[in-house]
């Protein structure tokens, strides 16, 4: 195949100057310049970019974004210039660390019947976004489904992401990870945790896929690795990716232990403990006692309903009746009671943190 170089044309009212200004303080290599006696043309190369200035050309002249690893290193310590011939100049990180939003605390429920048509995402899947308002950017919580099964048109990936989890609700999908194994296939009531940067692929997936999906913060990037092939030769589930470790939390093996809440249980996924309690993840349902009046202190408190129906009472609020599909968030230190569990509820619980108090008062208010 014959080679391709792509170039940026920028406008130029002062060669020279340019000139003076891309190789001297931007670092480019000047790499051609013609005519000879009376200069009109000059390319530059560097930082991945190829630039070719020509004087008296029209249009105007383009931004151009250059990230570095020490910002304060670079351009006299500049992080916004102008060249001569009027292109802007940013200075970025090449590697921003992640913010965390402060999280805007606010009573949310979001019922599947009163939802708005679903919106095409990556690779083809389909997107419900459970919190519209994101609690300011803290987090985002999507129901994902994929109709028609088959090969899933995914590449290997990364999340820059503080937490992310994968719960399957409906179906199976086929899926590998970066030093974990071979391809598995994560089954319905089964979850992962993907965390930060760990390279993975979405391979099959079967007719009707749905997962829930939890990312932190609510906008994060996705990088896609042109490199690294899935599975890796390496084996190694021990392996901590930013303090986490992978979770692939089977159903079948789980045990059932007292809840929280008193009238209701748990499995616990072991999500708490391999992110040193950055979040927790549990599925919950009734024991067939009476339900109590409660308040958290977490920050992030989430909950979707997997199967069944309940009503959640919260303070100053109406009552909510919520079947399979819905969603709910509760702000702390707002009380609230899961009124008329029926006997196949089932509650997925994400809190984030993982270590946070509960206070329950001894009877059902009214």
């Amino acid at each position: 195949m014959t080679d391709i170089v792509g170039e940026i044309l920028l406008p130029s009212q002062d060669l020279s100057a340019d000139i003076s200004f891309f190789t001297k303080i931007l670092q480019f290599k000047m790499e051609t310049i013609f005519p000879a006696d009376d200069p009109s043309v000059a390319v530059f190369v560097g930082h991945g970019l190829r630039l070719r200035l020509v004087r008296g050309l029209e249009g105007p002249a383009a931004p151009i974004h250059l990230l570095c690893e020490d910002p304060a290193s670079f351009a006299e310590g500049k992080t916004n210039l102008t060249a001569p011939n009027g292109s802007h100049i940013e200075i970025k990180p090449l590697n921003p660390p992640l913010v965390m939003p402060q999280t805007q605390h606010r009573f949310v429920v979001r019922r599947l019947a009163d939802q708005a048509p679903w919106i095409i995402g990556r690779a083809g899947m389909q997107y419900r976004d459970l919190i519209p308002d994101r609690l300011g950017g803290s987090i985002i919580a999507s129901h994902i489904r994929i109709p028609d099964g088959g090969p899933v048109p995914d590449m290997v990936h990364y999340h820059t992401v503080g937490f992310q989890l994968i719960y399957c609700y409906r179906g199976w999908v086929d899926l590998v990870y970066e030093d974990q194994g071979e391809p598995f296939r994560l089954h319905a009531g089964n979850c992962v945790i993907q965390p930060p940067e760990i390279r993975h692929r979405v391979l099959f997936a079967s007719d009707n896929i749905e997962v829930i999906e939890i990312g932190v913060p609510a906008e994060h990037i996705t990088t896609i690795d042109h490199e690294m092939e899935l599975p890796t030769s390496t084996y190694n589930p021990e392996r901590r990716f930013q303090g986490q470790k992978f979770v692939h939390h089977k159903a079948s093996e789980a045990t059932w232990s007292d809840f929280r809440i008193p009238g209701f249980m748990s499995r616990d996924t072991t999500i708490a403990a391999h992110t040193e309690n950055v979040a927790g993840v549990e599925v919950v349902k009734p024991n067939g006692t009476e339900s109590v009046t409660s308040w958290h202190t977490s920050d992030i408190h989430f909950t979707f309903v997997l199967e069944g129906s309940m009503t959640l009472r919260g303070e100053g609020q109406e009552d909510h009746d919520l079947t399979a599909g819905d969603a709910f968030v509760i702000p702390p230190l707002m009380k609230t009671n899961y009124l008329n569990p029926s006997e196949d509820l089932e509650l997925l619980e994400v809190s984030l943190p993982a270590d946070f108090k509960t206070t329950c008062v001894a009877e059902r208010e009214t």
